[in-house]
């Protein structure tokens, strides 16, 4: 029988590619099985046995009329449309055939004379992908013993699957309720002395040559609930030196006492005492590292310590990483910070305050507010989601309120202890959320003072540069969520220099060739077309330039099916990606034609910029493919060329004859290959450069040979968000356009209309 047509896989059985089966945490659990990292034992309920519950019990058509007109902003119906879908679903009969099988496999854990002590646990088909990851969503049940609770829990997972959180965050994630399946994971329990979890890269700085790890006594539950502050330990990734030792005191522990989980007190000796050795530290960097370089990707790692010896629960991507870095020269402010606590996600914002005492006030926070509160929950999204900025008395950096922050891309600081007190509602305060500061008042920064007003989102007036200033040199945006289009295109820029397509298709979640392979083609039309178009509308009529596909082969093979479609490569930065993959396979290129063309239908302002195109007759053969979906160059509809490669720069004037309307210089890659480092080795870190002579001459010789060419020149690597500058050397050079990251907008705006005013003057 085929893995897909079983009810129940033990670990063993399935990988990472079977998110459509077992769900994120079951997936990962099976592929860390493969690779021989110590986990406990267990196996998975198929999301097919919950479809086919759903289906034998006829709960669907009754569960979309709870759902039918729901309005999302009311906390209220949702909560009654939710109560009436778990009970519908606790209600439902499991089929004899499917309880049997279930309790044969939970025997093998401990055995008739001897029950195990288990965790289910929920592993819904839509968690944990990049850019969502429905933290917190769902159930999971401890201390389970007994086969009529082992499977009274699994329909209890499963209707988890309609908690109030989970269906608000699917409908604003865009996810259909009923192609959302849930697997259930059923796992022996160990005693656990200590928990915890590892990042792979900081999870606030975004520092990849580090691994920061944070542990508590008991189980982890209260590191994500914030209920406790966990020790933080720094690694250098590539040495393994630990860089540095927090300690925090923990008065109180969740322990299994019986059969239950329990707040017990810590013993009085170890409340202040340091939960792992440098020797314990150091072994769970190693699996870290190890882990990491499985995956190709930053990894946020759940870990229990149970008898001197470690055990993994969960492994998943790090779906927060910001495309963003704050300039410590103009963030500084120019006072002392009122209160402190710890970063938690970067940026700065001023606001009133609005003190939250439990999720049952959520609806007294307005837009623009700073939500003030012990600590936050998943009930607490919809009002995160309207904040300013959020900031809490308990918890760590990979407590709830630090990990939403960071995907909703809000300021937060965490770990104050005394904010609610200190603060009252109507205060204005300042957050800083790189630095863990917190200020009474606007503060000033430099020359950019932020000012928030009640009921809007934060603005930032930068001296007395009106906010409505144009330049000459155009001021872009680069952009990948569509949920943030609207918000962004409020803002003083010029339109979007670019739209990342890999964001977008990494939340359809599969393969484009497993979608095309099984007739689903149009469904990736759908979804990528659906996102690039609120782009297009929110920024219309200013242009939105999507940047088409560049994923590298290691990054597919992360979507579900990849494995069967990618090759296995050393070095994927130089391998099978760009326009090289376009004209070997062109079926993917050809979808995201198409969905180019439908929303041009729509709205007028799409552009297309090609990446990684190695030489010009690759851009020309390239060029007959889009000629072949009667994409043609207009007015309306420019085609750009990224400029990344030595050889871009090198034969520019010969990629130019060929026919383009502009080129975006992608200085991350570009700095790379010149200089021939590799910005992901921790150990070379400190040679890229983006301001290194070699690439700077890189740069000039770009915009020069475009103007002389009479075409634009535009640059949307990291470096102009990044160092102030460069900037003004870019329009010295006459480059026509900068697209940098959100958080630069204004003083990028500032920095061009100071330099252009002083060039008018020469």
């Amino acid at each position: 029988m085929k893995k897909e047509e079983k009810n129940i896989l033990w670990f063993g059985e399935v990988d990472k590619d079977d998110i459509g089966l077992v769900g994120g945490k079951g997936a990962n659990l099976g592929e860390m099985a493969s690779f021989d990292v110590p986990i406990n034992p267990g196996f998975i309920i198929t999301s097919g046995a919950y479809f086919d519950f759903i289906e034998q019990n006829k709960f669907k058509t009754k569960i979309k009329e709870y759902l039918k007109e729901l309005d999302i902003t009311d906390p209220q119906q949702i909560n009654v449309a939710s109560q009436k879908i778990k009970n519908l679903i606790i209600s439902g009969k499991i089929s004899e055939g499917l309880a049997k099988e279930i309790i044969n496999n939970y025997l093998k854990l401990g055995g008739i004379l001897s029950q195990a002590l288990v965790a289910v646990r929920s592993s819904a088909t839509a968690e944990d992908l990049p850019g969502a990851s429905f933290a917190g969503q769902h159930e999971t049940f401890l201390n389970v013993r007994g086969e009529a609770n082992v499977v009274n829990r699994v329909k209890e997972c499963w209707a988890s699957l309609f908690e109030p959180r989970a269906i608000f965050y699917r409908q604003e994630k865009n996810f259909e309720h009923f192609k959302v399946g849930m697997a259930v994971i059923i796992q022996e329990m160990l005693t656990v002395d200590i928990s915890g979890v590892t990042f792979t890269i900081d999870p606030v700085t975004n520092e990849k040559n580090t691994i920061i790890i944070e542990a508590v006594y008991g189980l982890g539950e209260l590191i994500v609930q914030g209920t406790v502050t966990p020790d933080r330990y720094v690694v250098e990734k590539s040495s393994l030196d630990i860089l540095k030792r927090e300690v925090s005191k923990q008065t109180i522990q969740l322990a299994k006492v019986g059969t239950l989980n329990r707040k017990i007190r810590v013993p009085k000796k170890l409340q202040s005492k340091r939960k792992l050795t440098d020797k314990q530290i150091v072994e769970l960097a190693k699996i870290g590292k190890k882990i990491h370089n499985h995956y190709f990707f930053p990894q946020d790692i759940e870990w229990i310590l149970s008898k001197n010896k470690f055990y993994l629960v969960q492994t998943r991507a790090v779906t927060t990483i910001q495309k963003v870095k704050m300039s410590k020269k103009d963030e500084k402010p120019t006072r002392k910070p009122f209160l402190k606590g710890q970063a938690a996600s970067p940026g700065i914002t001023s606001g009133p305050v609005r003190i939250v005492k439990s999720a049952k006030e959520i609806k007294i926070v307005e837009s623009g507010d700073i939500l003030v509160t012990a600590m936050t929950s998943p009930d607490f999204v919809p009002a995160m989601k309207k904040a300013a900025a959020i900031v809490t008395d308990k918890g760590g950096q990979t407590s709830h309120a630090a990990i939403v922050s960071r995907e909703l891309g809000v300021p937060c600081i965490v770990g104050t202890e005394k904010a609610t007190k200190k603060f009252k509602n109507g205060q204005i305060i300042t957050v800083n959320g790189t630095t863990g500061e917190i200020f009474r008042g606007g503060v000033a920064l430099g020359k950019k003072t932020i000012i928030q007003e009640k009921n809007k989102k934060p603005t930032a007036l930068i001296g007395n540069l009106p906010e409505s200033v144009k330049t000459a040199t155009k001021v872009y945006v680069n952009l990948a969520e569509p949920e943030l289009a609207e918000v962004v295109a409020q803002r003083n820029v010029d339109g979007v220099g670019l739209l990342r397509a890999e964001f977008m298709i990494a939340d359809i979640g599969t393969h484009p060739k497993k979608l095309i392979k099984e007739g689903q083609a149009k469904l990736f039309i759908d979804k990528l077309s659906e996102g690039i178009g609120k782009f297009c509308q929110a920024f219309h009529p200013r242009p939105v330039v999507y940047r088409a596909t560049d994923f590298k082969t290691n990054e597919y093979r992360h979507l579900a099916g990849g494995q069967a479609f990618e090759p296995e490569e050393e070095n994927p930065f130089l391998g099978y990606r760009g326009a090289f993959r376009y004209l070997s396979d062109p079926a993917v290129f050809q979808l995201e034609l198409k969905a180019i063309k439908r929303v041009r239908r729509q709205f007028n302002n799409l552009w297309l910029m090609i990446p990684f195109v190695r030489t010009p007759k690759e851009l020309q053969e390239t060029k007959k493919l889009i000629a072949a979906e009667k994409l043609m160059r207009s007015s309306t509809f420019k085609l750009w060329v990224m400029v990344e490669i030595p050889s871009n720069v090198i034969l520019l004037e010969d990629f130019i004859k060929v026919g383009i309307d502009g080129v975006s210089i992608g200085s991350n890659d570009l700095t790379m290959l010149i200089l021939g480092v590799d910005r992901d080795n921790a150990e070379l870190a400190s040679v890229f450069n983006e301001q290194d002579p070699a690439v700077l001459w890189a740069l000039e010789k770009v915009i020069k040979t475009c103007q002389k060419n009479k075409i634009t020149s535009s640059i949307c690597g990291q470096a102009p968000s990044v160092y102030p500058e460069l900037v003004e050397n870019l329009v010295r050079w006459g480059i026509t356009s900068v697209s940098i990251n959100p958080d630069a907008i204004e003083r990028t705006r500032e920095l061009v209309y100071d330099v252009e005013r002083r060039l008018a003057k020469k």
